[in-house]
């Protein structure tokens, strides 16, 4: 990990310990994401979101949300990165953005969450 983000290697590490803990090998992929370079992240707009996903679901983005295209579906989103436009229109769908490190404790196992991007 050649980093210097401190944020995001403590959130890296915090994922793979997740992983290892909780035997979820959704964390761990989600930390093999994140330690990618940064042009090499995925970066997903909210309509490809909106378009691939069902209501009430768990959406992980191991990079950073865009607010382009509508949402029209309520959704947890939780993205290493939010643009201001995207949480706006989440927030407006009735949605929940919020960090990865923050889905971590609130589903250690990562049951019913799914990666988008």
């Amino acid at each position: 990990m050649t980093t210097t983000n401190t944020q995001l290697a403590e959130l890296i590490s915090n994922l793979k310990k997740a992983g290892t803990v909780n035997e979820s090998e959704l964390w761990k992929r989600v930390a093999y994401d994140l330690e990618k370079p940064t042009r090499q992240r995925r970066v997903v707009n909210l309509s490809r979101i909106s378009r691939y996903c069902n209501d009430d679901e768990v959406i992980v983005v191991p990079g950073k949300v865009l607010g382009s295209g509508e949402l029209n579906k309520k959704l947890t989103i939780a993205a290493y990165q939010f643009s201001d436009q995207a949480k706006e229109k989440i927030k407006e769908a009735k949605g929940i953005s919020i960090g990865i490190a923050e889905l971590i404790k609130k589903d250690p196992k990562g049951k019913k969450v799914r990666i988008i991007g």
